[in-house]
């Protein structure tokens, strides 16, 4: 299952499950989701991404320059953590902080930077979004993964997280990509294409789920332009890559099990008969054609990451 009350599945970047209150676009409440039961499968599901999002951090390093004091970081919508203590590893001076609505999703951050001797430098900060964005205080670099679509007013998310930047700080969303791939498209049961109609069918439940969002505003999500609208100079964007190709090991089956099984939940009731039929064999755990048995399962999935800095003013650049 991907960690966010987004009905999409995760894209590249890790599952974050986000604070706020929401509602699935089948209508149900977020807040009924016990998130913190999860927490191994999110945890999990994030250490697949490892590669991928120290590249992530080492970008932001270079972002910032060589010669940036990085003091402080936040990682907004921090979930159980994986990211949190990446951040805390690239930037060895700077103190983290892991802002989330999940108290025990915190106590699982903080339990992963004590096992990393990230201890002393790594923060838990227990905050509702939006209105949580408010008191967090100042960072030289903000990071938020698949947070700010959550938010109803996106535009005003992001022009609170760029007033938090220091002066000469980045601000880094993943906020795009490509959606996830994991079989090919003929899988031997029902008819071919089935992640395409998943899509088509988890995009109008996305839809749905933003008009719904408390306070929503229609925006083009161009977030370059969005960052722009916000006061952020040199915008920009870079991709990460996630490829584990077949035959997919154990931990990233049991993540696309848990996918599955998110899809079937938000998306059965509109699948045709055969569809979900064919999602019930995948999640069959003894079936030879399902997810954790069969030799074709691979994941491959793109996340963009939209940046910008706050421009430093002569007294910032003296720092």
């Amino acid at each position: 299952m991907t960690r966010h009350s987004d009905p999409r599945p995760a894209q590249g970047a890790p599952p974050h499950r986000h604070s706020h209150r929401l509602r699935h676009g089948h209508g149900r409440p977020a807040a009924d989701v016990d998130w913190e039961a999860q927490a191994t499968a999110l945890e999990t599901g994030a250490e697949l991404q490892l590669p991928a999002l120290r590249r992530t951090a080492a970008r932001l390093g270079e972002l910032l320059g060589p010669r940036a004091q990085v003091r402080r970081v936040l990682d907004i919508g921090s979930g159980p953590g994986v990211m949190t203590c990446v951040l805390a590893e690239a930037f060895a001076d700077a103190e983290t902080v892991a802002v989330d609505g999940s108290p025990g999703l915190l106590e699982r951050t903080l339990a992963r930077a004590g096992r990393l001797g990230l201890g002393d430098r790594v923060a838990a900060r227990n905050a509702e979004l939006p209105e949580g964005l408010d008191g967090l205080g100042t960072a030289d670099l903000i990071w938020s993964s698949k947070a700010v679509h959550h938010l109803g007013d996106q535009q005003g998310a992001l022009d609170a997280l760029t007033a938090a930047l220091r002066p000469g700080g980045v601000l880094a969303v993943a906020e795009g990509g490509l959606p996830m791939r994991f079989l090919p498209r003929d899988i031997g049961i029902g008819r071919p294409g089935l992640q395409a109609r998943l899509d088509a069918v988890l995009e109008d439940r996305y839809a749905a789920m933003r008009a719904e969002l408390p306070g929503a505003v229609a925006v083009v999500e161009d977030w370059r332009a969005m960052l722009g609208r916000a006061g952020l100079t040199r915008v920009g964007s870079f991709t990460s890559l996630l490829d584990l190709p077949a035959p997919l090991g154990a931990p990233g089956r049991t993540f696309l099990h848990a996918q599955l099984t998110r899809m079937r939940e938000v998306a059965g009731e509109v699948l045709d008969a055969e569809d979900t039929k064919t999602l019930d064999v995948l999640l069959d755990a003894g079936a030879e054609q399902g997810i954790l048995r069969r030799p074709d399962a691979f994941l491959l999935s793109a996340t963009t990451v939209f940046t910008g800095v706050r421009e430093a003013t002569a007294e910032g650049r003296g720092r």
